[in-house]
């Protein structure tokens, strides 16, 4: 066990959120012998059922199972996972087809259960004595000067609680987060919201008769119609999880779908192919809620040694990288680095972390709105599809070769800015070159020499 404590640090650590990020974060701090309280104002989702509708399946990859490896519970998760090799794409107009994620057959995605993940965690930090959980608990103020919270519990009961730090990890409306820009003025505290014009609605496609999937089961489905689409991931119990990525307004808002006619006549129209395979439709659609879609950014992330955020209470993502969840389970990993090398110095530690991240974090942001219009408008585009093929081919002939994809995906040694700044530079010369008469004419050795004399 590692044991990072000192004589004058007895009081314990305070964490707010008992998410995925502060879930994991609980269990690594145990292990190093800490003392951690968690305060979670849900119920424990391990003794009630999660709201339908508000999942979004999650795709775990490189960055979070590496970090779940640090902690020890890597292989219990992929036990509850289901590797997704590709997106298999369904056009409108057009067979379907899989594009794989990359040239290289253990380069693969994995759909996971946010509320199953979850609880896992909980579970895991459960095994620990030197870790609390208090749900049904409100932090109802933030102190980021003396490391305190003022709570009040499921019997309405308001308390007060110290701590050596208080750490953040309760997601984008973070209470947390809220206490720091209330210091505005005094930590030149800088926050932006930007909102996309699209909402989320989830659907499902059961089992068949024999508990198994409708639709290939090692992939990620796509239905792209230009200014919206359908995704699916598949699920242990035979069904798919599918999220609706739609506008609010205009002939595809969900504003828009607001009667079963309406709704029926959209589908036979853009997802004809989808349709079969959702007869319960209706009741989900309007039965579910609509969810709305942002990336939250802000800066400072800590003040004074006391107080620090992480996870989507600091960096909130869309999720059409696959890179909400793994980036937050990154923190822990880059934070528990950190711990190792500058121990319990909480005020270089919080600043060395933000100074770490923040760049990092505002890159795989910014990425993740790019592919909402790159699966949204170009997965079926021709361009697009010679240029995918070219960097499978260049993956499987060139070692050292990885797309912009699996540089974000599948190399977790390289920071979110460096993959961005490779990749999109990348990605600029292949379409240029797929797009153009060169596409026929090349030799994939010449694409690789090509691609390794950009200058980064």
């Amino acid at each position: 066990m590692d044991n990072n404590l000192t004589e004058s640090n007895q009081l314990p650590i305070l964490i707010v959120g008992a998410g995925l990020c502060g879930s994991l974060l609980a269990v690594r701090l145990a292990q190093r012998g800490y003392t951690v309280v968690v305060y979670e104002k849900r119920s424990d989702m391990r003794k009630v059922t999660v709201d339908a509708g508000r999942s979004i399946n999650l795709a775990l990859s490189a960055r979070g199972l590496l970090a779940l490896e640090q902690a020890g519970l890597a292989s219990e998760v992929r036990d509850v996972c289901i590797p997704m090799r590709g997106r298999k794409i369904h056009p409108l107009n057009g067979d379907a087809f899989l594009s794989p994620y990359s040239g290289r057959s253990d380069d693969y995605i994995n759909s996971v259960s946010r509320p199953g993940l979850n609880r896992m965690l909980l579970e895991a930090a459960d095994r620990y004595d030197n870790v609390q959980i208090h749900f049904e608990t409100r932090v109802r103020e933030v102190n980021i000067d003396e490391a305190s919270l003022v709570c009040t519990n499921s019997e309405g009961k308001e308390y007060k609680v110290y701590g050596q730090i208080v750490i953040g990890t309760d997601g984008a409306g973070s209470t947390v987060r809220k206490a720091l820009m209330g210091q505005t003025t005094k930590l030149l505290f800088n926050y932006s919201q930007d909102f996309l014009r699209h909402g989320y609605k989830e659907l499902s496609i059961l089992p068949d008769q024999a508990g198994s999937w409708k639709l290939e089961k090692e992939a990620l489905h796509i239905w792209p119609n230009g200014s919206f689409m359908i995704i699916a991931l598949p699920n242990l119990d035979g069904s798919f999880t599918l999220t609706m990525f739609h506008p609010y307004e205009g002939h595809a808002g969900f504003n828009t779908l607001n009667t079963p006619e309406k709704l029926l006549a959209f589908f036979e129209e853009y997802y004809p192919s989808l349709l079969p395979f959702i007869p319960h439709l209706v009741e989900e659609y309007f039965e579910n809620p609509t969810g709305n879609l942002g990336t939250i950014k802000c800066y400072p992330w800590q003040a004074n040694g006391k107080c620090l955020i992480m996870g989507d209470a600091a960096h909130a993502i869309v999720p059409f990288y696959g890179q909400g969840m793994n980036c937050s389970l990154e923190d822990v990993r880059i934070f528990d680095n950190l711990l190792d090398e500058l121990g319990p110095a909480w005020e270089e530690l919080f600043v060395r972390f933000q100074d770490v991240r923040k760049d990092n974090t505002d890159a795989i942001a910014d990425l993740a709105i790019d592919n909402f219009y790159e699966m949204r408008d170009h997965v079926d585009d021709e361009g697009f599809k010679r240029k995918r093929q070219v960097e499978m081919q260049l993956e499987q002939q060139f070692p050292g070769y990885f797309s912009k994809y699996s540089l974000v995906t599948f190399r977790p040694e390289l920071n979110y800015q460096d993959a961005m700044i490779q990749g999109r530079k990348q990605d600029e010369r292949l379409l240029e070159i797929c797009t153009s008469p060169k596409y026929d004419t090349m030799s994939l050795e010449e694409y690789y020499a090509e691609l390794k004399s950009i200058k980064l």
